[in-house]
């Protein structure tokens, strides 16, 4: 890894060595009280990623994002494409949320929520550490000759890491086609289905790529959200932390001597072990300060409380804290800022709810067909020509489907026949002719309201134009 003191740090990362080539990280294996805690909400999240696609509500998936066919399930909801709206409106509230936590907190989602951290640290990093060993082991075996030893340990751990990937691919691929299509599939056998297995075979290949790899990389070199942290920061925002003052204190820091009386020389409780530097699995010294390959994984925190207490000295020197708890010593405040930002996601939230109370099960577009002027008909009768799609969102079957003129004295008519049905999560598509007569016509264009009907229960209204002559105003 490469050298980074304090004033080169923001030049290079660690990653890269002196010719610009990788760097191969390998961090310390973590151990104290923030990584248990971390383990207990990976494990849960694991479990919520994995099961999340075969979870049913209502019959619904509980998480399906299909953009081929522009269906997604949130939370159990049914989304289609003429729901996009509050789709969007759920993307922003998702930014919105992001940017106020990191405001408050810094990158904590990285460290504790990611999936790209918490299958690297907590599946990938761990397989790891119990084939190669911890940091020193992973070095010499780094350096070793290809003798039988590191092909066996090679071919074993590269093994895992992609049956591991190509579950995780299946998993991907249920939250995109739906958890009964892929058992479908795989009960079918994938001789039928060689597009699909290409598909995840892909899939496969660049979860292997970033886990076994490009690692790290994808936190310091793809992800924006590094970039984005430097400029919703402030020095009120509580962040993983290096005490620089307790640390330095007037001489700076200093490697321990035992028996020596420390606060006397002035140095600081910094003993420039460099566990905090070792155990970062972006390779970065937290104590030259906030830095955008910084994760907040907390790992840096519980190595350094380690050390503190074999020396004697307080922990904390790394922690949670702001820079303006450091410097001056003042709590967490709800800022102005802060403020700004909940009241906007407050709106947004209360916008979302609203429209999915008036979100209806059955959405209903009744257009004229284009390039068709009005009919004259028997009995001063006036007809139109249209294209109708319902779109039924529900889990059952809508029965009996018939239309009702509800605005004007007429009669619809269906190209095909009366009483059809809508089946479950589906649509019905066909053509109708509206008849109205010439006197119940205000002008060229009217606006006709149609109502759709579930046997004898109105289940959904629309409008529509309705074109006359203009001799009958």
């Amino acid at each position: 890894m490469a050298e980074q003191g304090r004033d080169n740090f923001r030049d290079t990362i660690g990653t890269l060595n002196k010719e610009g080539k990788r760097a191969w990280v390998f961090p310390k294996k973590p151990d104290g009280k923030w990584y248990t805690y971390r383990k207990y909400v990976s494990y849960v999240l694991l479990a919520f990623l994995f099961s999340a696609p075969f979870i049913k509500i209502n019959g619904n998936q509980f998480l399906m994002f299909n953009v081929l066919e522009r269906r997604f399930n949130i939370f159990g909801f049914p989304f289609w494409p003429q729901d996009f709206h509050l789709f969007v409106i759920m993307m922003i509230i998702g930014v919105v949320f992001v940017i106020l936590f990191t405001v408050a907190f810094g990158r904590l989602f990285c460290g504790w929520v990611c999936p790209q951290t918490i299958f690297m640290e907590m599946i990938f990093r761990r397989i790891e550490y119990w084939i190669d060993g911890d940091r020193g082991k992973q070095i010499r075996l780094q350096k070793m000759p290809w003798n039988a030893e590191k092909i066996k340990k090679r071919v074993l751990k590269w093994s895992i890491f992609f049956i591991i990937s190509f579950l995780i691919a299946n998993v991907f691929l249920a939250y995109l086609i739906g958890s009964d299509q892929l058992m479908r599939y795989i009960y079918e056998g994938p001789l039928k289905h060689l597009s699909t297995l290409i598909s995840l075979l892909i899939f496969t290949g660049v979860f292997y790529f970033v886990f076994a790899w490009f690692r790290e990389q994808v936190c310091i070199i793809a992800c924006p959200y590094g970039r984005l942290q430097g400029v919703l920061l402030d020095n009120k925002s509580i962040i993983v932390a290096y005490d620089h003052k307790r640390g330095e204190k007037e001489t700076g820091r200093a490697k321990f001597k035992k028996n020596e009386d420390r606060p006397a020389s002035g140095k600081g409780d910094c003993i420039d072990c460099f566990q905090c530097v070792h155990v970062c699995p972006t390779g970065i010294d937290i104590r030259n300060g906030t830095q955008l390959e910084c994760v907040n994984c907390t790992a840096c925190i519980d190595a350094c409380d380690h050390i503190m207490e074999s020396v004697n000295l307080p922990k904390g020197l790394i922690r949670y804290a702001s820079e303006a708890n450091i410097e001056k010593e003042e709590k967490f405040k709800f800022t102005p800022r802060l403020k700004g930002y909940t009241a906007v996601l407050g709106i947004l939230i209360a916008v979302l709810i609203g429209m999915l109370f008036l979100r209806n099960d059955v959405e209903a577009n009744i257009l004229r067909l284009p390039g068709q002027l009005y009919e004259h008909k028997a009995g001063n009768m006036i007809s139109n020509v249209y294209t109708f799609k319902l779109v039924n969102k529900t889990v059952d079957d809508i029965e009996n489907v018939s239309f009702k003129l509800l605005s004007h004295k007429g009669n619809i008519k269906l190209v095909a026949h009366d009483g059809f049905k809508v089946k479950a999560k589906a649509f019905a598509e066909g053509t109708l002719f509206v008849e109205v007569n010439a006197s119940a016509l205000e002008g060229d264009k009217d606006r006709i309201e149609i109502g759709i009907y579930s046997g004898d229960q109105l289940i959904e209204t629309t409008t529509t134009a309705f074109l006359g002559p203009r001799s009958y105003n």
